[in-house]
Protein backbone atom coordinates (compact mmCIF):
# COMPACT_ATOMS: atom_id res chain seq x y z
CA UNK A 1 0.00 0.00 0.00
CA UNK A 2 1.30 3.21 -0.87
CA UNK A 3 1.28 6.43 0.54
CA UNK A 4 -1.84 7.91 -1.65
CA UNK A 5 -4.05 5.01 -0.27
CA UNK A 6 -2.85 4.95 3.40
CA UNK A 7 -3.57 9.01 3.34
CA UNK A 8 -6.76 8.27 1.48
CA UNK A 9 -7.91 5.55 4.20
CA UNK A 10 -7.04 7.87 7.03
CA UNK A 11 -9.02 10.68 5.61
CA UNK A 12 -11.79 8.20 5.08
CA UNK A 13 -11.46 7.00 8.65
CA UNK A 14 -11.93 10.32 10.08
CA UNK A 15 -14.88 11.30 7.45
CA UNK A 16 -17.00 7.88 9.26
CA UNK A 17 -16.04 8.81 12.99
CA UNK A 18 -17.27 12.35 12.48
CA UNK A 19 -20.62 11.09 11.25
CA UNK A 20 -20.67 8.40 13.73
CA UNK A 21 -20.43 11.00 16.46
CA UNK A 22 -23.22 13.34 14.96
CA UNK A 23 -25.42 10.34 14.52
CA UNK A 24 -24.45 9.65 18.52
CA UNK A 25 -25.26 13.10 18.99
CA UNK A 26 -28.47 13.46 17.06
CA UNK A 27 -30.33 11.31 19.42
CA UNK A 28 -31.13 13.26 22.68
CA UNK A 29 -33.03 12.14 25.70
CA UNK A 30 -34.35 14.61 27.82
CA UNK A 31 -34.85 14.21 31.54
CA UNK A 32 -37.95 15.52 33.29
CA UNK A 33 -38.39 18.98 34.13
CA UNK A 34 -35.51 20.08 31.19
CA UNK A 35 -36.16 21.62 28.22
CA UNK A 36 -33.68 21.26 25.53
CA UNK A 37 -33.81 24.35 22.36
CA UNK A 38 -33.29 23.37 19.16
CA UNK A 39 -31.39 25.14 16.09
CA UNK A 40 -31.87 24.23 12.65
CA UNK A 41 -28.91 25.99 10.84
CA UNK A 42 -27.78 28.56 13.35
CA UNK A 43 -32.08 29.58 13.50
CA UNK A 44 -34.14 28.46 16.14
CA UNK A 45 -36.61 25.43 15.41
CA UNK A 46 -38.16 24.01 18.72
CA UNK A 47 -38.25 22.95 22.08
CA UNK A 48 -37.78 19.50 23.58
CA UNK A 49 -39.40 18.30 26.29
CA UNK A 50 -38.85 14.67 28.77
CA UNK A 51 -38.32 11.83 26.37
CA UNK A 52 -36.39 10.23 23.04
CA UNK A 53 -36.05 12.67 20.28
CA UNK A 54 -33.90 12.49 17.12
CA UNK A 55 -31.83 14.94 15.42
CA UNK A 56 -30.73 15.17 12.29
CA UNK A 57 -27.24 15.09 11.98
CA UNK A 58 -24.83 18.11 10.62
CA UNK A 59 -28.66 20.02 10.34
CA UNK A 60 -30.09 20.30 13.90
CA UNK A 61 -28.21 21.35 16.81
CA UNK A 62 -29.03 21.71 20.51
CA UNK A 63 -27.97 24.88 21.72
CA UNK A 64 -29.56 25.82 25.37
CA UNK A 65 -30.16 23.44 27.87
CA UNK A 66 -32.83 24.77 30.85
CA UNK A 67 -33.63 22.84 34.50
CA UNK A 68 -37.23 24.32 34.94
CA UNK A 69 -37.04 22.93 38.81
CA UNK A 70 -37.17 26.13 41.14
CA UNK A 71 -33.70 27.58 41.65
CA UNK A 72 -31.93 29.54 44.36
CA UNK A 73 -30.05 32.54 43.76
CA UNK A 74 -27.95 34.55 45.90
CA UNK A 75 -28.02 37.69 45.49
CA UNK A 76 -24.33 39.38 46.89
CA UNK A 77 -24.41 41.87 49.45
CA UNK A 78 -24.71 45.46 48.24
CA UNK A 79 -24.81 48.77 49.86
CA UNK A 80 -28.18 50.62 50.24
CA UNK A 81 -28.69 53.97 51.72
CA UNK A 82 -31.87 54.67 54.02
CA UNK A 83 -33.83 57.79 53.51
CA UNK A 84 -32.31 59.65 56.25
CA UNK A 85 -28.70 59.02 54.74
CA UNK A 86 -27.85 55.52 56.68
CA UNK A 87 -25.86 53.35 54.62
CA UNK A 88 -27.00 49.87 54.97
CA UNK A 89 -25.82 46.26 53.50
CA UNK A 90 -28.06 44.35 52.12
CA UNK A 91 -28.13 40.51 50.66
CA UNK A 92 -30.88 37.97 49.97
CA UNK A 93 -31.97 35.37 48.05
CA UNK A 94 -34.43 34.84 45.16
CA UNK A 95 -36.19 31.80 44.01
CA UNK A 96 -36.96 31.56 40.57
CA UNK A 97 -37.69 29.11 37.71
CA UNK A 98 -37.45 28.66 33.78
CA UNK A 99 -40.75 28.62 32.29
CA UNK A 100 -40.68 29.08 28.95
CA UNK A 101 -37.01 27.68 27.64
CA UNK A 102 -37.22 30.13 24.26
CA UNK A 103 -37.42 33.46 25.89
CA UNK A 104 -34.53 32.03 28.41
CA UNK A 105 -32.43 31.70 25.34
CA UNK A 106 -33.09 34.43 23.54
CA UNK A 107 -34.95 37.14 25.26
CA UNK A 108 -31.86 37.67 27.77
CA UNK A 109 -28.04 36.77 27.38
CA UNK A 110 -28.14 35.39 31.16
CA UNK A 111 -31.51 35.54 33.49
CA UNK A 112 -29.54 34.60 36.29
CA UNK A 113 -27.79 37.38 35.63
CA UNK A 114 -30.54 40.11 35.10
CA UNK A 115 -32.52 38.93 37.88
CA UNK A 116 -29.54 39.73 40.41
CA UNK A 117 -29.05 43.15 38.87
CA UNK A 118 -32.83 43.59 38.98
CA UNK A 119 -33.58 42.57 42.36
CA UNK A 120 -30.38 44.63 43.50
CA UNK A 121 -31.43 47.97 41.95
CA UNK A 122 -35.00 47.34 43.42
CA UNK A 123 -33.89 46.84 46.41
CA UNK A 124 -31.95 50.12 46.76
CA UNK A 125 -34.95 52.34 45.39
CA UNK A 126 -37.03 50.63 47.90
CA UNK A 127 -34.65 51.04 50.84
CA UNK A 128 -34.39 54.52 49.95
CA UNK A 129 -37.87 55.33 50.93
CA UNK A 130 -37.91 54.19 54.35
CA UNK A 131 -36.13 55.61 57.21
CA UNK A 132 -33.35 53.18 59.20
CA UNK A 133 -35.68 51.78 61.67
CA UNK A 134 -38.46 51.13 59.05
CA UNK A 135 -35.87 49.21 56.99
CA UNK A 136 -36.06 46.61 59.26
CA UNK A 137 -39.46 46.47 60.16
CA UNK A 138 -40.16 46.14 56.40
CA UNK A 139 -38.66 43.76 55.24
CA UNK A 140 -41.55 41.78 53.67
CA UNK A 141 -42.84 44.83 52.32
CA UNK A 142 -39.25 44.92 50.44
CA UNK A 143 -39.74 41.51 49.24
CA UNK A 144 -42.70 41.99 47.67
CA UNK A 145 -41.80 44.84 45.89
CA UNK A 146 -38.90 43.12 44.56
CA UNK A 147 -40.76 40.09 43.75
CA UNK A 148 -43.30 42.49 41.51
CA UNK A 149 -40.70 44.53 39.64
CA UNK A 150 -38.58 40.85 38.82
CA UNK A 151 -41.75 39.00 38.18
CA UNK A 152 -42.96 41.66 35.49
CA UNK A 153 -39.63 41.72 34.33
CA UNK A 154 -39.45 37.86 34.06
CA UNK A 155 -42.39 37.71 31.65
CA UNK A 156 -40.00 38.21 28.77
CA UNK A 157 -37.26 36.34 29.82
CA UNK A 158 -38.85 33.41 30.11
CA UNK A 159 -38.70 33.03 33.93
CA UNK A 160 -41.10 33.50 36.92
CA UNK A 161 -40.05 35.02 40.76
CA UNK A 162 -41.24 33.07 43.31
CA UNK A 163 -40.40 34.94 46.27
CA UNK A 164 -37.37 37.20 47.12
CA UNK A 165 -36.27 36.97 50.72
CA UNK A 166 -33.40 38.86 52.27
CA UNK A 167 -30.94 37.20 54.46
CA UNK A 168 -29.29 40.11 55.80
CA UNK A 169 -29.82 43.49 56.70
CA UNK A 170 -26.77 45.36 58.50
CA UNK A 171 -26.12 48.98 59.34
CA UNK A 172 -23.26 50.83 60.41
CA UNK A 173 -20.74 49.47 63.60
CA UNK A 174 -21.77 52.95 64.65
CA UNK A 175 -25.19 52.82 64.29
CA UNK A 176 -25.02 49.36 65.49
CA UNK A 177 -23.57 50.46 68.77
CA UNK A 178 -26.36 53.23 69.03
CA UNK A 179 -29.14 51.12 68.35
CA UNK A 180 -27.76 48.38 70.58
CA UNK A 181 -27.53 51.26 73.61
CA UNK A 182 -30.92 52.12 72.77
CA UNK A 183 -32.09 48.77 73.12
CA UNK A 184 -30.61 48.73 76.96
CA UNK A 185 -32.55 51.96 77.77
CA UNK A 186 -35.44 50.69 76.89
CA UNK A 187 -35.01 47.56 78.61
CA UNK A 188 -33.98 49.37 81.45
CA UNK A 189 -37.06 51.51 81.44
CA UNK A 190 -39.56 48.79 81.04
CA UNK A 191 -37.64 46.88 83.57
CA UNK A 192 -37.96 49.82 86.09
CA UNK A 193 -41.82 50.63 84.95
CA UNK A 194 -42.16 46.63 85.56
CA UNK A 195 -41.07 47.45 89.08
CA UNK A 196 -42.79 50.54 89.72
CA UNK A 197 -45.92 49.10 88.72
CA UNK A 198 -45.41 45.96 90.99
CA UNK A 199 -45.01 48.25 94.21
CA UNK A 200 -47.62 49.82 93.58
CA UNK A 201 -50.07 46.81 93.49
CA UNK A 202 -48.22 45.47 96.11
CA UNK A 203 -49.14 48.71 98.49
CA UNK A 204 -52.51 48.71 96.70
CA UNK A 205 -52.43 45.40 97.60
CA UNK A 206 -51.47 45.74 101.18
CA UNK A 207 -53.58 48.84 101.74
CA UNK A 208 -56.90 46.66 101.12
CA UNK A 209 -55.96 43.90 103.05
CA UNK A 210 -55.37 46.12 106.37
CA UNK A 211 -58.62 47.68 105.07
CA UNK A 212 -60.49 44.50 104.73
CA UNK A 213 -58.80 43.57 108.36
CA UNK A 214 -60.19 46.78 110.14
CA UNK A 215 -63.41 46.60 108.55
CA UNK A 216 -63.55 42.63 109.14
CA UNK A 217 -62.48 43.97 113.29
CA UNK A 218 -64.97 46.63 113.72
CA UNK A 219 -67.94 44.04 112.44
CA UNK A 220 -66.70 41.93 114.87
CA UNK A 221 -66.43 44.09 117.72
CA UNK A 222 -70.01 45.64 116.96
CA UNK A 223 -71.60 41.98 116.54
CA UNK A 224 -69.88 41.19 120.03
CA UNK A 225 -71.43 44.38 121.42
CA UNK A 226 -74.20 43.71 119.53
CA UNK A 227 -74.24 40.05 121.12
CA UNK A 228 -73.10 41.14 124.40
CA UNK A 229 -76.35 43.79 124.88
CA UNK A 230 -78.86 40.95 123.99
CA UNK A 231 -77.69 39.00 125.89
CA UNK A 232 -77.95 41.59 129.21
CA UNK A 233 -81.34 43.06 127.81
CA UNK A 234 -82.66 39.14 127.64
CA UNK A 235 -80.93 38.65 131.25
CA UNK A 236 -82.32 41.42 132.70
CA UNK A 237 -85.47 40.76 131.34
CA UNK A 238 -85.57 37.11 132.31
CA UNK A 239 -84.39 38.67 136.36
CA UNK A 240 -87.35 41.10 135.87
CA UNK A 241 -89.71 38.29 134.78
CA UNK A 242 -88.47 35.78 137.59
CA UNK A 243 -88.63 39.18 140.34
CA UNK A 244 -92.56 39.93 139.07
CA UNK A 245 -93.60 36.32 138.62
CA UNK A 246 -92.24 36.10 142.34
CA UNK A 247 -93.74 39.49 143.84
CA UNK A 248 -96.86 38.01 142.19
CA UNK A 249 -96.09 35.01 144.38
CA UNK A 250 -95.69 36.82 147.33
CA UNK A 251 -98.62 38.68 146.82
CA UNK A 252 -100.48 35.73 146.55
CA UNK A 253 -99.33 34.20 149.43
CA UNK A 254 -99.79 37.74 151.74
CA UNK A 255 -103.28 37.23 150.76
CA UNK A 256 -103.72 34.11 151.97
CA UNK A 257 -104.53 32.91 155.71
CA UNK A 258 -102.08 33.48 158.14
CA UNK A 259 -99.72 35.33 154.92
CA UNK A 260 -98.30 38.35 156.55
CA UNK A 261 -97.64 36.50 159.88
CA UNK A 262 -95.11 34.49 157.83
CA UNK A 263 -93.52 37.38 156.05
CA UNK A 264 -93.43 39.07 159.13
CA UNK A 265 -91.65 36.34 160.44
CA UNK A 266 -89.60 35.95 157.57
CA UNK A 267 -87.90 39.32 157.55
CA UNK A 268 -87.74 39.14 161.20
CA UNK A 269 -85.01 36.18 160.94
CA UNK A 270 -83.32 37.93 157.80
CA UNK A 271 -83.46 41.26 159.96
CA UNK A 272 -82.17 39.12 163.14
CA UNK A 273 -79.53 37.41 160.66
CA UNK A 274 -78.20 40.84 159.46
CA UNK A 275 -78.11 42.13 162.86
CA UNK A 276 -75.49 39.16 163.92
CA UNK A 277 -73.53 39.41 161.18
CA UNK A 278 -72.66 43.03 161.93
CA UNK A 279 -72.56 41.68 165.76
CA UNK A 280 -69.72 39.92 164.31
CA UNK A 281 -67.77 42.61 162.38
CA UNK A 282 -67.85 44.70 165.44
CA UNK A 283 -70.48 47.51 163.47
CA UNK A 284 -71.98 49.72 166.40
CA UNK A 285 -75.70 49.14 165.89
CA UNK A 286 -78.51 50.92 167.41
CA UNK A 287 -81.64 49.42 168.96
CA UNK A 288 -84.99 50.61 169.89
CA UNK A 289 -85.78 51.80 173.23
CA UNK A 290 -87.55 48.68 174.04
CA UNK A 291 -85.67 45.82 172.22
CA UNK A 292 -87.96 43.19 173.53
CA UNK A 293 -90.80 44.87 171.04
CA UNK A 294 -90.99 43.34 168.33
CA UNK A 295 -93.91 45.25 166.57
CA UNK A 296 -91.92 48.62 166.94
CA UNK A 297 -89.11 46.94 164.86
CA UNK A 298 -91.53 46.30 162.14
CA UNK A 299 -93.30 49.43 162.15
CA UNK A 300 -90.52 50.50 159.66
CA UNK A 301 -91.61 48.45 157.23
CA UNK A 302 -95.39 48.48 157.47
CA UNK A 303 -95.58 44.93 159.24
CA UNK A 304 -96.71 45.83 162.43
CA UNK A 305 -98.86 42.76 164.27
CA UNK A 306 -102.71 43.85 164.45
CA UNK A 307 -104.53 44.07 167.85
Amino acid sequence: MDIGDFFNLVVWGIIFLVVLVQFVKSICIVPTKTAYVVERFGEYHRTLGPGFHALIPFVDKTAYIHDLKEEAIDVPPQECFSKDEVKVTVDGVIYISVVDATKASYGVTSYRYAAIQLAQTTTRSVIWKLELDRTFEERDMISSEAVRVLDRAGEAWGMRVHRYEIKNLTPPPSVNEAMERQVTAERERRAILAKSEGDKMAKINMSEGRKKEMINLSEGEMRRQMNEADGKSEEILAVAKATASSIEKVALAVEKPSGKEAIRLQIAEKFLSKLQGLAKEGTRVILPADATDLNSWLRSVGLERKK
